[in-house]
């Protein structure tokens, strides 16, 4: 089915795209967040283009092609923004199918393991350790993630000793039983990732995210060998090549694509099937409670390497006030550390037309 019309509704934070067919049909999707009213300029100018007056049916050729007419522009931005076509036609996919969008990509709608994930560094490690204790008690969280370093810290702790500090903390307050992941947001050298990475170990923490400098494969290789706990990466790599390399030289045990930096679901499906073929598994990188998350569940719901949990975020208003009104109805209710994906069509959820009426709006047409 030919499409005739793409629209984008934004914000500095998030934007969101509706693709029109000739037949009057809709598909909705999303330009990946931050900076998200840039891309969706570049979404009208690099990507609309090309897309308009085509069939749904040629996603594959439009995801291949487009990067190569815009190959002077290599970079985040153009994936960032491809996302938003990729999506909204996955959507209206589904709605044509009357299917969720993991059905067409081989999964079921049913339960997924969550866990909690923390964004902040600027907590102690007392109030993060109770604000999981009560994410625990009221939602059923079994399994944690907390911030280790400072985001590209060099070596240099968000405050001194934060991060020998928090481990044992969090351990001490949830027990053995909680399953515990941090992330260094590439805050380390290897010498040091190594001694914070033996204590993590001692502390039973299973994940370790981003230890060293992320465009520094080699370096975070020397850690994932050097421990036997998950060394995980990927989020911020959307270059196909870069991930080959990543992939055959071993650096990290867990991949970690972000759908909405790869470009959207069909391209982080090619990742996930390469990392399938490695034999490592692929726990997605969803920090935020856009659509990312909903993307994401439906994701792993078909991948065969799909790793244990989905990531979740903690963080409300205070931290994310972007967040607040997006849908019409939450998509997002844990119960027993669990999220729920639901069969409604595509991706199952409506965006809010207050939200929508106080975005920026534009939109290219046949």
């Amino acid at each position: 089915m030919k499409i005739v019309k793409l629209e984008t509704f934004s914000t500095p934070n998030v934007a969101f795209t509706r693709l029109t067919t000739e037949d009057g049909a809709q598909g909705w999707g999303q330009i990946s967040t931050y900076h998200s009213d840039i891309s969706a300029q570049i979404f009208h100018r690099q990507i609309a283009p090309y897309a308009i007056g085509r069939s749904t049916d040629d996603l594959d050729y439009l995801l291949g092609k487009i990067p190569e007419h815009e190959h002077k522009f290599p970079g985040s931005y153009i994936y960032r923004a491809l996302g938003g076509l990729d999506t909204a036609i996955w959507d209206w996919r589904g709605k044509q199918a009357g299917k969720p969008v993991t059905s067409l990509i081989g999964g079921t709608p049913g339960p997924l393991r969550a866990y909690a994930s923390s964004m902040k560094r600027d907590i102690t490690p007392d109030d993060e350790a109770t604000r999981f204790q009560a994410l625990r008690d009221t939602h059923g969280f079994d399994a944690f993630k907390f911030r280790v370093a400072a985001e590209t810290g060099r070596d240099i702790d968000e405050w001194p000793g934060r991060s020998e500090a928090i481990v044992p903390t969090i351990r001490t307050v949830l027990g053995d039983s909680a399953t515990l992941l941090v992330d260094a947001n590439s805050g380390f050298s290897p010498q040091r990732a190594m001694e914070i990475g033996h204590m993590l170990q001692d502390n039973g923490v299973v994940h370790f995210e981003e230890p060293c400098p992320y465009w520094e494969m080699a370096q975070t290789k020397q850690v994932t060998d050097a421990l036997s706990l998950d060394v995980t990466g990927g989020e911020q790599d959307w270059d196909i090549h870069n991930w080959r390399r990543m992939i055959d030289m071993r650096a990290v045990n867990v991949i970690q694509p972000d759908i909405m930096y790869m470009g959207g679901i069909t391209r982080t499906l090619q990742i996930a099937a390469m990392g399938a073929a490695a034999g490592l598994p692929c726990t997605p990188h969803c920090a935020n409670l856009s659509l990312v998350t909903l993307f994401t569940m439906h994701l792993l719901r078909a991948l065969p390497n799909a790793g244990p949990y989905l990531e979740f975020s903690i963080e409300g208003p205070d931290y994310y006030p972007w967040q607040d009104g997006l849908f019409t109805h939450d998509p997002y209710t844990i119960t027993n550390g669990q999220a729920t994906l639901t069969d409604a069509p595509g991706w199952g959820v409506e965006i809010a037309p207050d939200w929508l009426a106080k975005s920026t709006y534009q939109a290219t047409s046949l």
